[in-house]
């Protein structure tokens, strides 16, 4: 090919530049495309930029979902099946030399990996990011689980004691006696109900019932910690493989704010503490934020009844002619709806509650008295009712637990428990002719000298609530404690079956013993061994675990059947008459108790754990955490 020759200019190059400006142009070029790269890596957020150049890299597991959670995503509640899980630890892995050295390891669990639903892994891809959407102040929201658990003061199943001691041969063969009810009892659910709310044992079906809004598997997520506690490794497998599949919140009922709270989220948050697994994270937040809708009074306080579907809500037909919210409701989300900031970052949750923390403060008490009716939309006491049991009851006992979570600095709420407490034993406490202590029901300075079995977790909280006392008080308290569970025993023991009625009278010459039929039956209630277990931590009195056994062998007598426990409509008579129904609160309360007492006192450790009312346990926030989180209210 013949080349045009242009005489006295150099040849020109492919752009018609001379060799000089060509050289020029190519440093130019060089130096952008550096300075462009540069970028890349210096600049902040740039992480989606990266993604364009860069390989792909492992992420921090779950975080990238928070991002979609935080923003409150109500509309996106339709879920895919989840991928599949990838092989977690058992439950009761770590071995003994590796629990005595948790105080001096930073990070001594396994690394822990997402194993959400698809719904979340899109999530996750179309962030591209490990980067948190900004929360309150601007600070990106994390949650370092490691760090979490190298803070525990204590293993999460307690160190072993040591087998070959032959005090402790009875005490091992109990506690396993408990586990394999435990067993039995999932067992048995499984077989025949699996999916459902709840177990019938008689008919060997499931039951739904209409408390939670279509959703389903309560028994599931009830029993997840209690079969992680027992070290039932099998059947934990298969209670968190259920949830991964099956759990599904695209429903669209009407559910009770309460009942969802201290047992789905309840049961949830403690299962991701406990374990690590995103996905017990993930559907507890996303689970809180569909009950945010009950929230929307003019008060702030919540109604009792959430429609997941149009977002409205409503109070009880039953309380006060659908005008009012139930004091022990509205006043048990303390625990878990903090944990919910927490997990999340979202400062909602942690308001939600801070909000009725500030009403309550506000409104006048009669003679220091909290009333168990309470409108939302006046913030007015509607009836002067005041129960320590049924309506009242866990109010008190998330004060105390709220005080214990914060790691001592929630004084507002340490303040109004020993204000209420003060009131409560100076207007409802008495002795009876025969000596027992009980908590009457007051109805506008009219006593009713009844107590239910629902009251009788007031032992143990009293108990738990002495040590912070005033010094003068502590010992009072602890004996208060431990006079009330006596009497909550006694309740048991003067019955032909050994098991208490749901409620107990104290008036025409008869003591702790229902007075009709109508309050004569058991439904597998956990109030009393609860109060046993606290009362055993603080004094070790081996009365408590004679009681406690008492129970077992009442249990394995009158309520088990062929295929679960049941409850008794009536414990005078020693031929039980079964409910047909297994609740869900035998699983996670009545059996978790048992267990926690005839076992070593650092397995879930009150040091580092409270128990919501449905006994999930959470953990005390060891870290300076708890105001970024809402834990000072």
């Amino acid at each position: 090919m013949l080349m045009r020759k242009v005489p006295v200019f150099v040849p020109a190059s492919p752009w018609g530049l001379r060799l000089p400006q060509k050289f020029l142009f190519l440093l130019f070029l060089s130096g952008l495309i550096t300075l462009c790269f540069g970028a890349l890596f210096l600049l902040p957020n740039s992480s989606r930029l990266k993604r364009l150049f860069l390989a792909p890299r492992t992420q921090q597991p779950g975080l990238e979902v928070v991002a979609d959670i935080a923003g409150h995503p109500l509309a996106r509640e339709r879920e895919s099946p989840p991928n599949p899980a990838p092989a977690v630890p058992a439950p009761g892995e770590d071995d003994a030399s590796s629990q005595a050295s948790t105080r001096r390891r930073k990070v001594w669990l396994r690394r822990t990996h997402p194993t959400g639903t698809r719904e979340m892994a899109t999530a996750a891809r179309s962030s591209g990011s490990t980067a948190l959407r900004p929360q309150e102040g601007g600070i990106p929201f994390s949650f370092d689980f490691n760090a979490f658990r190298s803070r525990l003061q204590h293993p999460v199943l307690g160190t072993r004691a040591d087998e070959t001691k032959e005090p402790q041969s009875l005490v091992r063969a109990q506690r396993e006696k408990i586990k394999e009810m435990m067993q039995f009892a999932w067992r048995s659910y499984r077989l025949y109900a699996m999916g459902k709310n709840e177990l019938r044992p008689l008919t060997k079906d499931g039951y739904e019932g209409n408390m939670f809004g279509g959703l389903n598997g309560a028994t599931v997520i009830d029993s997840l910690d209690t079969l992680y506690l027992m070290e039932l490794q099998e059947e934990f497998q298969e209670a968190k493989a259920w949830v991964e599949e099956n759990f599904h919140l695209n429903v669209s009922g009407e559910a009770s704010l309460f009942e969802v709270n201290i047992r789905y989220i309840g049961g949830l948050l403690s299962a991701f503490y406990l374990t690590g697994e995103e996905v017990f994270r993930v559907k507890a937040i996303k689970l809180g934020e569909k009950l945010l809708p009950a929230f929307n009074t003019p008060t702030g306080i919540p109604k009792g009844v959430v429609n997941f579907k149009s977002g409205s809500n409503r109070s009880w037909g039953w309380a006060m002619a659908g005008s009012s919210s139930i004091l022990a409701e509205f006043g048990s989300l303390h625990l878990e709806f903090l944990h919910l900031t927490e997990l999340s970052g979202n400062q909602v949750f942690a308001e939600k509650v801070r909000n009725i923390r500030k009403v309550l403060r506000k409104i006048n008490k009669p003679f220091g008295l909290y009333p168990n009716f309470l409108s939302p939309v006046s913030g007015n006491w509607m009836q002067h009712h005041v129960s320590v049991g049924g309506l009242g009851d866990s109010f008190y006992e998330y004060l105390i637990k709220s005080w214990l979570m914060s790691a001592k600095t929630d004084v507002e709420a340490k303040d109004m428990y020993y204000e209420a407490l003060e009131a409560i034993e100076t207007y409802l406490v008495n002795v009876s002719p025969g000596g027992l202590t009980y908590i009457a029901e007051w109805r506008g300075g009219i006593l009713d000298h009844k107590m239910g079995h629902l009251a009788c977790f007031s032992g143990g909280m009293i108990a738990l609530g002495a040590e912070d006392a005033k010094e003068e008080k502590r010992a009072h308290y602890r004996e208060l404690a431990a006079q009330i569970t006596k009497t909550c025993h006694e309740s048991y023991a003067r019955s032909d079956t050994k098991l208490g009625p749901e409620a107990f009278w104290f008036n025409s010459g008869r003591e702790a013993v229902a007075t009709q039929l109508s309050e004569s039956y058991y439904i597998l209630r956990p109030e009393v061994v609860e109060s046993y277990m606290y009362l055993w931590r603080q004094t070790h009195d081996p009365i408590y675990r004679e009681w406690g056994w008492e129970v077992v062998l009442a249990l394995e007598k009158y309520c088990r059947t062929e295929a679960g426990f049941s409850g008794i409509q009536d414990v005078y008579s020693s031929i039980p008459n079964h409910d047909n129904k297994q609740q869900t609160f035998f699983l996670a309360e009545t059996l978790k108790y048992l267990y926690l007492l005839f076992s070593e006192d650092d397995m879930l450790s009150l040091e580092d754990w409270v128990f919501n009312t449905e006994a999930h346990p959470l953990p005390v926030n060891h870290s300076d955490s708890s105001s970024r989180a809402g834990g000072r209210l």
